[in-house]
């Protein structure tokens, strides 16, 4: 793909990355950790918060919900915006509006108030993701944008790990505050590195290919339809499976008769499970193929949490939510990868930001059908059934979208 006059990297090469490009795709994944920051770090303060303004669990899934709402926005309109003002300009953008907005959640002085500003973070939140697959995506060769992509993904769990092992010794010591106002090394550290680093073309502006339409009108037009909606659905089970894990289970297991610490390491092994998920699942990918091995996945993420039901033993327990996080965040990453890989260059962005979009669907509803699961004294394992069959339906959408839409890339 050409670039236009003002690009600031070179094109990318048959054989592999050149240096420039190389930086531009680790300053992506950087942006991706940051982003897996903030989405766990609200699961982690729920227990703080609900102490601190009284709150029920079904108005702390609200909370949970609105920034997932605001994700469910901002990836749609930063998808279809990156492919017209340019990656880069995206990227940054989101980044700047989720530093922001997520520091100032550290001043909230209650739900109403916090619950707004997470709102608006999460329109950066949602935009990060898509705009950085996109850009990371036009910057390696073809042979290697699967495995790309899910290795980008593997950013999500590492930042929700470290939102982890921040809460064990920061959350009990200064409150949860100091979580919040994390976010804002990002912003001091990575927006200028983006600034200086990242290239400015747009598939959009540099595109040669004749398109008789751009968008969502060619997204969801005669060629595109069927399997873009197939993909949104697949995201929205998958993400409802990720996302309700991710915001509710420490809780999950402080009701269970952990302490807070103790329920901490749960998300951790939780997390972890989903680093090493990101790169077995992106060793699958190239082996296998993307969605033959998110099939694979999900069951396994499906079966693992079912497990939880027959009350199995502590060590076993650590095992189950490393698979769940093998499972859960390496099937989201495959799909992911499958987006990146099935549709033209002109509307990469677009269609990654439509499934993710569609796809916080089901990060909206987890926080909020988990709080209400909680609210009405099912327990736990009400919870553990939502999460692992929303993982098995992900297994069989994926099925059907191997069985009848091959890729044509």
């Amino acid at each position: 793909m050409p670039l236009t006059a003002t690009s600031v990297a070179p094109p990318v090469n048959r054989v592999g990355l050149d240096r420039r490009a190389t930086i531009a795709v680790v300053v992506c994944w950087l942006f991706v950790v940051f982003d897996g920051y903030d989405l766990i770090v609200y699961g982690n303060v729920i227990p703080s918060l609900q102490k601190e303004w009284g709150i029920s669990a079904a108005t702390a899934g609200t909370l949970g919900s609105l920034a997932f709402l605001g994700m469910m926005i901002g990836a749609v309109l930063a998808g279809r915006l990156s492919d017209v003002v340019g990656r880069k300009n995206a990227v940054i953008g989101c980044a700047v509006v989720l530093s922001v907005f997520t520091a100032l959640c550290a001043l909230a002085t209650g739900p109403v108030m916090f619950g707004g500003l997470r709102l608006i973070a999460g329109l950066g939140l949602g935009g990060l993701v898509p705009t950085s697959n996109a850009l990371a995506a036009e910057l390696v060769p073809a042979k290697w944008r699967a495995a790309v992509a899910t290795m980008m993904m593997s950013g999500v769990p590492i930042g929700g790990s470290v939102a982890a092992l921040l809460g064990i010794p920061v959350i009990p010591h200064w409150g949860w505050q100091p979580m919040f106002l994390f976010a804002l090394i990002p912003l001091v550290a990575l927006v200028p590195l983006a600034w200086k680093t990242l290239p400015d073309h747009t598939a959009a502006v540099t595109s040669t290919e004749v398109r008789p339409a751009t968008g969502f009108s060619a997204l969801l037009g005669t060629r595109f339809r069927s399997v873009s909606i197939m993909f949104s659905l697949a995201t929205v089970v998958t993400l409802l499976a990720w996302y309700g894990l991710g915001t509710w289970l420490p809780k999950l297991m402080q009701g269970e008769g952990t302490d807070l610490g103790s329920a901490l390491t749960f998300a951790l092994a939780l997390n972890l499970g989903a680093v090493a998920g990101s790169f077995v699942t992106a060793w699958g990918g190239v082996r296998f193929g993307t969605i033959p091995t998110s099939i694979v996945a999900a069951l396994l993420a499906g079966l693992a949490l079912l497990a939880l039901l027959a009350n199995p033993p502590i060590a076993l327990v650590y095992v189950i939510f490393v698979l769940a996080g093998v499972g859960t965040h390496g099937t989201q990453c495959l799909i992911i990868a499958a987006v990146a890989s099935y549709y033209p260059d002109y509307l990469r962005g677009t269609a990654l930001g439509w499934a993710l979009g569609v796809g916080r669907i089901g990060a909206v509803a987890a926080p909020q059908i988990g709080g209400w699961l909680l609210a009405a004294g099912l327990g736990a394992d009400s919870n553990f059934v939502l999460f692992g069959v929303s993982a098995l339906v992900a297994a069989v959408l994926l099925t059907v979208i191997w069985r009848r839409f091959p890729s044509p890339t």
